[in-house]
């Protein structure tokens, strides 16, 4: 529990300083947007719509939404990590901080306003030292829901690659690791409790015209933006950004290579829980320097390659496809993870089951359990049209979860990984594909084009090049995946570093 505590004051600084900024923006379109549509409305219906449309957006897709947005800027722009997590955070503070402040304003006894403008008060007088002051307890309960809201969205940004809060939530619950899930949801609750804390002093302050808790509220919150961004001072050290997927083959991956580096003296930071084609963007972008992914799930996804082709010619493809970007694939570690469908060995022989083509005849009347990717990725395309499978249901699970559904028979079959411990473990059968519609998935170590220069950095991670065998990384998944004795991502790499280089 202490690596984990460990984490949640460097976590909870990004989560605050992301969260504040987006709020900081928000307040800068809304105040004006707002004081212009209040007595405009054809503008305040304009404006609150088109918040109350983003709003109704759910919080991950607006965030996903973003990231190709500024792929598709270029120029430079980073369309990874704290820029797409900003904007879509901005625009989900928005309404309330609207709605408000034309609820703030349309409000006012007009009797008061006719009363400034009787006594000679200016458009900047009148709204400074009369209709501002009365407005403000209403705009600040806008802005207390808009920080309460931003910072609880706040946890997704871990799908960009922005760190936050949401890391240890993420990669709590592939692991099932609860003790960390809670952490890093109790953190967050945390964080908005003494923020819309701060925020109501202000407001109580404004409303009762009394300096002393509205500056209070305001030093409360300065200090809470000054202790974050103290925590986040910039070490002297180079700091490597090493990517992961979100299953815990990539967790454990990610602190090997993190390890290893820390050794060679560099200062690493860890953006996790990523889609595969989110983080191979990343790293031609030169957003992530380092992470490992298949080489099959390059070739099908990245490449749109159908064939199955020989492991060398794969991966020399591979090398040709990312050599543009300055990318290089450094090497395949030594072991295999293939996509595989499985089955309980009960199930499976009690169907006559042994491979895709068996599967084929019975699939119309059973359930398909997959990872979060599997349906939409062409080899499942690949497979279903060289076996013509044919589900009667498929649904998408986290990768731990998945296992569970099979288990708890709320799927038949399962997108499984081959070198995951809990295909013995809970001895299942992997079926066969006679065929060959799957192809290979080496898994390969990536670095991005400015490090793949740098000899110190491929000197500390060349030793773990054809080092790790399946059997190794089998029993490293399961330390973090079984459900007694269950070990951190952490621990299971430092297992696996010991055993490296071992046949």
């Amino acid at each position: 529990m202490s690596d984990v505590l460990a984490q949640v004051p460097g976590l909870a600084a990004h989560h605050l300083l992301l969260a504040a900024a987006a709020l900081a923006l928000a307040l800068a379109i809304a105040l004006p947007l707002g004081l212009a549509a209040a007595s405009r409305p054809r503008l305040a219906a304009i404006g609150v719509g088109v918040a109350g449309t983003i709003q109704t957006i759910p919080g991950l897709a607006l965030l996903a939404l973003f990231y190709p947005l500024l792929l598709a800027v270029g120029h430079g722009v980073p369309a990874l990590g704290f820029l797409p997590a900003f904007g879509a955070l901005t625009l989900y503070a928005l309404l309330p901080i609207l709605r408000n402040v034309i609820a703030g304003l349309r409000g006012l006894d007009p009797a008061v306003v006719r009363a400034a403008d009787g006594i000679g008060m200016t458009r900047a007088q009148r709204l400074r030292l009369v209709e501002a002051p009365l407005a403000a307890p209403v705009v600040m309960a806008g802005i207390r829901t808009a920080a309460v809201w931003t910072i609880g969205a706040a946890t997704l940004a871990t799908t960009v690659g922005a760190p936050s809060l949401g890391n240890l939530i993420f990669s709590g619950l592939q692991t099932e690791d609860w003790p960390q899930v809670v952490a890093g949801c109790l953190a967050s609750a945390a964080l908005a409790i003494v923020a819309d804390a701060a925020l109501a002093l202000v407001e109580h302050g404004l409303a009762r015209r009394r300096r002393v808790p509205l500056w209070s509220g305001i030093a409360i919150v300065a200090a809470g933006l000054a202790l974050a961004g103290a925590a986040l001072a910039r070490p002297a050290r180079p700091t490597i950004v090493i990517g992961a997927k979100n299953f815990s083959e990539q967790f454990i991956l990610a602190r090997v290579i993190g390890d290893r580096l820390t050794a060679a003296g560099y200062a690493v930071s860890f953006r996790e829980g990523l889609g595969s084609g989110v983080a191979l963007h990343a790293l031609r972008g030169g957003d992530v320097d380092v992470y490992v992914d298949y080489s099959g799930t390059i070739w099908a996804d990245a490449m749109h390659r159908s064939d199955a082709a020989p492991r060398e010619t794969m991966l020399a493809g591979i090398r040709r496809f990312l050599a543009p970007s300055g990318a290089t694939v450094l090497g395949p570690l030594g072991f295999e993870n293939a996509y595989a469908l499985a089955m309980r060995r009960d199930r499976a022989r009690g169907l006559g089951v042994g491979d895709l083509a068996d599967l084929a005849r019975v699939a119309p009347r059973l359930t398909l359990g997959a990872d979060l990717e599997f349906l939409s990725r062409p080899e499942w395309r690949a497979v279903t049209s060289a076996y013509g499978l044919a589900f009667a249901a498929t649904r998408a699970y986290a990768p731990s979860f998945m296992y569970r559904a099979l288990g708890g028979g709320q799927a038949d079959v399962i997108s499984a990984f081959s070198s995951d411990g809990r295909i013995a473990a809970d001895d299942l059968v992997v079926l066969g594909d006679p065929r060959h519609a799957l192809p290979g998935y080496d898994a390969i170590l990536l670095v991005d084009g400015a490090h793949a220069r740098d000899p110190r950095l491929v000197a500390a991670l060349r030793p773990l090049i054809g080092a790790i065998p399946v059997a190794a990384m089998r029993v490293a998944n399961y330390m973090v995946d079984r459900d007694a004795g269950k070990r951190r991502p952490a621990e299971a790499a430092r297992w696996l570093e010991a055993r490296a280089g071992r046949p």
